[in-house]
């Protein structure tokens, strides 16, 4: 037998995953009540948990350019 405590992970990740879309979609019945207008607000798109290593740059790693030249 299988645990229910173990289970409810698997029911609990889509709910969650449609709480925005459920917020959205009340707000936008809601505001015409009140004569508001609703404007559903722009996500974020997901971001890549996986980063890339930096390159290494040869040569000169001062990239900042004096303003004027003393010597």
């Amino acid at each position: 037998m299988v645990c229910l405590a173990c289970l409810l992970p698997i029911f609990l990740v889509p709910i969650v995953n449609l709480l925005p879309l459920l917020f959205d979609y009340l707000l936008g019945k809601i505001y015409p009540l009140f004569g508001w207008e609703y404007r559903k607000p722009e996500r974020a798109p997901p971001a890549c948990p996986y980063k890339p290593a930096a390159q290494k740059q040869n040569g000169n790693t001062n990239t900042v350019s004096p303003i004027f030249d003393l010597f």
